[in-house]
C-alpha cells in the first residue's frame, strides 16, 4: 500500500499520523467515510468550530479592508463578538505587507509538504511573521505547542517555498517569527522564534517522519492496517472509533478528563482543530 504520486503532506496529516496511525490510514490512505454517533460534547465541539471559523472569515476580511464598523454588525454571536473584540483590541502586530489566508508548498523527499496559513506579515527588514489565530478553550503549554506539527512545518514550508514574499531569495530561518494568538488568552501569546540548527533539526524530523510513513505503509498488504493510538482519550471524539471497535459513542466530559486536560497538555479543543483541519485538507 502507497502513497499516490501526488499526495502532498500537511501538518494536519502528519499530526493525524503522530496522533495515531490508524487514523492517517483510514482518513487519508482509504478516505473511508465513517461518521459516529455524535454526543452532546461532540456536537458542542463542533458548534466550537463553526465559531472559530467565523473568526477567521472576519479577521480575513478585516485584514482585506473590509470596515471595521460594517464586520461587527455581522457579530451576532456572544462568544464570537467577544473573540473579536479582543482581536480589535488585543491582536497580535502585523508589521508591513500581509498576506491572509495563504497556500504554500515546497518539496520534502519524495513528496511534497503543504502549509495553510492563517497570516504571513513581512516589515520593511524582511523579518517574518507566521500568525495562526486559536480559539482554544485552554491555553497550552510552550513546550507542548512547540512539539505540534504546525510548529515544525509552517516555519520550513515558508522558508522553502515563500522567498517571493521578501523578494526572489531563500527565506534565511533566523528572520521567520511564528505567533499563536489565542481569541480567549489575547494578552499571552506564544511566539516561537528560529535559528538555523533549530530549522535543520526540524527539516530532518519531518523528512525522517515522512520516511516513516511511507515505510509503515509498504509494510502493509492485503487488509492490513496501521496501528491504533494507545491513547484511547483520542478515541471518544474520533469518527471512526466505532470502526476500531472502541466504543460507538465517545465519552463525555467528566472530572477527571478535565484534569488531564489541564495537567498533561491534551486540549480536547486543540483536537477538535485537528480534525476541523482534516475536514478541508
Amino acid at each position: 500500500m502507497t502513497l499516490p504520486a501526488d499526495f502532498e503532506f500537511s501538518q494536519s496529516s502528519l499530526q493525524a499520523y503522530v496522533d495515531c496511525p490508524r487514523l492517517f490510514d483510514l482518513r487519508y490512505v482509504r478516505r473511508v467515510r465513517w461518521p459516529a454517533a455524535e454526543t452532546r460534547r461532540a456536537l458542542e465541539n463542533e458548534r466550537y468550530m463553526h465559531q472559530g471559523r467565523a473568526l477567521h472569515r472576519l479577521i480575513r476580511q478585516h485584514l482585506m479592508g473590509v470596515p471595521t464598523e460594517l464586520l461587527s454588525r455581522t457579530v451576532k454571536d456572544p462568544e464570537l463578538e467577544r473573540w473579536w473584540h479582543h482581536y480589535l483590541e488585543s491582536g497580535p502586530s502585523m508589521p508591513g505587507e500581509r498576506y491572509p489566508e495563504i497556500v504554500l508548498s515546497a518539496s520534502l523527499g519524495a513528496y511534497r509538504l503543504m502549509a495553510r496559513y492563517d497570516l504571513i506579515a513581512v516589515d520593511a527588514a524582511d523579518q517574518i511573521v507566521i500568525i495562526d489565530w486559536k480559539t482554544n478553550r485552554i491555553r497550552p503549554d510552550r513546550p507542548w505547542l512547540a512539539e505540534r506539527l504546525q510548529t515544525k512545518v509552517y516555519p520550513y514550508v515558508l522558508s522553502q517555498a515563500g522567498g517571493w514574499l521578501a523578494g526572489p531569495r531563500r527565506v534565511d530561518a533566523s528572520s521567520v517569527r511564528m505567533v499563536y494568538w489565542f481569541a480567549n488568552f489575547p494578552s499571552a501569546p506564544i511566539q516561537f522564534s528560529l535559528d538555523e540548527a533549530r530549522f535543520r533539526e526540524d527539516e530532518q524530523y519531518l523528512v525522517d517522519l515522512t520516511r516513516e510513513v511511507t515505510e509503515a505503509l509498504s509494510r502493509c498488504c492485503g487488509g492490513d492496517q496501521l496501528p491504533q493510538t494507545e491513547d484511547r482519550r483520542r478515541c471518544r471524539i474520533c469518527r471512526y472509533r466505532s470502526l476500531c471497535e472502541r466504543g460507538v459513542e465517545a465519552g463525555e466530559a467528566d472530572e477527571r478528563e478535565d484534569r488531564l486536560t489541564s495537567e498533561d497538555g491534551f486540549d480536547f479543543t486543540l483536537y477538535f482543530d485537528q480534525m476541523a483541519e482534516l475536514e478541508v485538507a
